[in-house]
């Protein structure tokens, strides 16, 4: 590490702690030829993770993308602030845990409505009504049924 104010290459480690759950390393530094103290930060750099779509054009995952469109499926809905971000975050680990660099956008489709599945139903059907191209409302009362079978209660007709 380089000194800021003389250049000097030569720095040693005076402290280190750990922030944000360990993701980020914070260490104090003294350079050896001027004595000054500095702060730097250390975070490791995750492998990139590329989405592959359905055209087969490979994209970089962007977790914001993924956040934002959970964060409409569950506009109005009686849901923790911050949801939307903790889910995203949870597919995220869940796709970089298993070691790949490429995922096909229908698994990230299907952890996003398993995630929005637990968390809130109705959200559950506004994403699936749009991510699986429901093309009439057939479609739409199939899922619905769907979901009172696995609730265990018939519907009312």
């Amino acid at each position: 590490m380089r000194c800021p104010v003389c250049g000097e290459r030569d720095t040693r480690v005076v402290d280190s702690r750990d922030l944000d759950d360990s993701a980020t390393i914070r260490r104090r530094r003294e350079c050896a030829a001027c004595s000054t103290r500095f702060t730097t930060y250390e975070r490791v750099e995750a492998a990139r993770l590329l989405v592959v779509k359905r055209d087969g054009t490979r994209q970089e995952f962007d977790r914001d993308k993924l956040a934002n469109g959970l964060r409409k499926a569950l506009t109005r809905r009686p849901v923790p602030d911050g949801a939307a971000e903790a889910a995203a975050d949870q597919i995220e680990a869940q796709l970089r845990s298993e070691g790949i660099t490429e995922v096909p956008s229908s698994k990230v489709g299907q952890l996003a409505m398993a995630k929005l599945k637990m968390l809130d139903q109705i959200a559950y059907v506004r994403f699936a009504s749009v991510y699986q191209s429901f093309e009439d409302l057939e479609d739409l009362k199939r899922e619905v049924d769907s979901l009172w079978e696995q609730k265990g209660t018939k519907p009312a007709h």
